[in-house]
């Protein structure tokens, strides 16, 4: 039987946040437009909101240092709640400020969110335990796409509208309403003990001014720079997939349709990309190479297809407003969850490629800041390229290129890449130090 104040739990209760919040989020911003039939309004809400994300990102590990991981989800996750009520006033009002603003504030709170979730992550699972406490929280995790798909879809199921309904909106703020009150029963980091009796020893982040030289530092890692273009790219097609295909072309329940399957796509590719990357039969640069092999097959087939089917409308036709009964539909649900598969094994295989160039807790603490601050700026330039009406066909050959691009440099740092990390004089001098103090705690 599990216990509350075990490692596991709390763990699983991070997931359960996440998936109210962030995960809720998704599903509603992969309905494109965030539920409207203007996307223009939530392009540039996401503009804002990514803008605020790569900067926050960089602030935040000293905030959630002080107040704790509990408090910064529980104020995280009301930022979710207020976007969703930003939208729910645009129903109405058709004033964009709110939405752009509660946009930038979520970019905000997502920073407090996501590097509270990272604190606990890096800090209390054992060596051992690692892949099975990530992989039960990113289930968790994205199920919140998938059930945050479902709410509009049953809402919206008899509606033939381009924007989803009051009732839509109202569901998804007392969803994430929720996450945000249940982090409030996280325990403090103190009270969590392993099973084996040994306490939790959550990462301390640096000071403001540590973290600007941490991050200045990166920039000079040539393997960081290398892994740039990947982590830029990493987000970018969002703005093209969820505007551009699901809420151009699809009609509202459709689109909800639609990202039901992309997110659960993501759940199996993910687990599946995940157990291929651990395969113990090969060694860790093949079992690189394996992947990379594989995400540039899905990549190529993933973007000609999308071509094929791009250069079937343009952005100054009117909504196509397909429905999912209609006979042409079933190759482009297939094309959306293509889509999906990509997206998780091209992010999966980014975090592998950083937690096989280290088991330094505090390396790679800022490798994930740099990751999130580069995808985030990434995103606000392509939601921006979006909100200015760039053609559909323009957004899709740049995100066909940015992550073509990216295939040679991921490969050359995957050329680089040690067996094992363990052979390091100054990691077994930082585990001998964490070793100390914990039994000194």
């Amino acid at each position: 039987m599990l216990r509350y104040s075990s490692p596991l739990t709390q763990v699983a209760i991070v997931g359960l946040i996440c998936f109210l919040t962030s995960g809720m989020f998704n599903a509603l911003n992969g309905m494109g437009g965030g539920g409207q039939l203007n996307t223009e309004v939530a392009s540039n809400a996401n503009v804002a909101l990514y803008t605020c994300f790569a900067v926050g990102g960089l602030f935040a590990g000293p905030i959630v240092n002080k107040i704790g991981p509990s408090l910064a989800m529980a104020l995280g996750g009301l930022t979710y709640a207020l976007y969703s009520g930003s939208l729910l006033y645009y129903n109405h009002q058709q004033q964009d400020i709110f939405p752009i603003t509660s946009g930038a504030i979520l970019g905000l709170g997502a920073a407090l969110l996501w590097t509270g979730q990272g604190a606990i992550m890096l800090s209390y699972p054992s060596e051992s335990d690692k892949g099975e406490y990530i992989g039960i929280f990113w289930v968790i995790f994205n199920l919140g796409g998938v059930i945050g798909s479902i709410v509009p879809l049953a809402l919206n199921w008899n509606s033939t509208a381009g924007s989803v309904n009051d009732g839509t909106y109202i569901g998804f703020i007392i969803l994430m309403g929720l996450g945000s009150l249940i982090s409030l029963f996280l325990l403090s980091p103190h009270k969590v003990t392993r099973d084996d009796g040994q306490p939790i020893i959550i990462q301390k982040f640096p000071r403001w001014e540590e973290e600007i030289t941490g991050v200045i530092k990166i920039f000079l890692d040539w393997k960081m720079l290398a892994l740039f273009p990947m982590f830029i790219a990493s987000n970018w097609f969002y703005a093209y997939q969820f505007n551009g295909v699901n809420a151009f072309y699809f009609n509202v329940r459709t689109r909800a349709f639609n990202s039901l399957w992309y997110w659960t796509a993501q759940m199996f590719a993910a687990f599946f990309f995940g157990k291929l990357l651990d395969w113990s039969k090969f060694g860790r640069k093949s079992r690189g190479i394996l992947g990379i092999t594989l995400i540039t097959i899905i990549l190529m087939g993933a973007w000609i297809g999308g071509l094929f089917f791009q250069l079937t409308y343009k952005r100054e036709d009117p909504n196509v407003n397909m429905d999912l009964y209609n006979p042409s539909y079933f190759p482009r649900i297939i094309l959306f969850i293509v889509y999906g598969l990509y997206d998780a094994v091209y992010q999966c295989f980014a975090y592998w490629i950083m937690g096989a160039l280290t088991n330094d807790t505090n390396a790679l603490a800022r490798y994930s800041g740099y990751y999130k601050a580069v995808q985030s700026a990434g995103g606000a330039i392509s939601w921006r390229i979006d909100a200015v009406g760039t053609s559909y066909l323009v957004q899709l050959i740049i995100c066909w290129v940015l992550l073509a691009i990216s295939i040679p440099f991921a490969l050359l740092v995957v050329l680089n890449i040690k067996e094992t990390n363990y052979d390091s004089k100054s990691i077994k001098e930082k585990v001998a130090a964490t070793n100390n103090s914990e039994i000194s705690a």
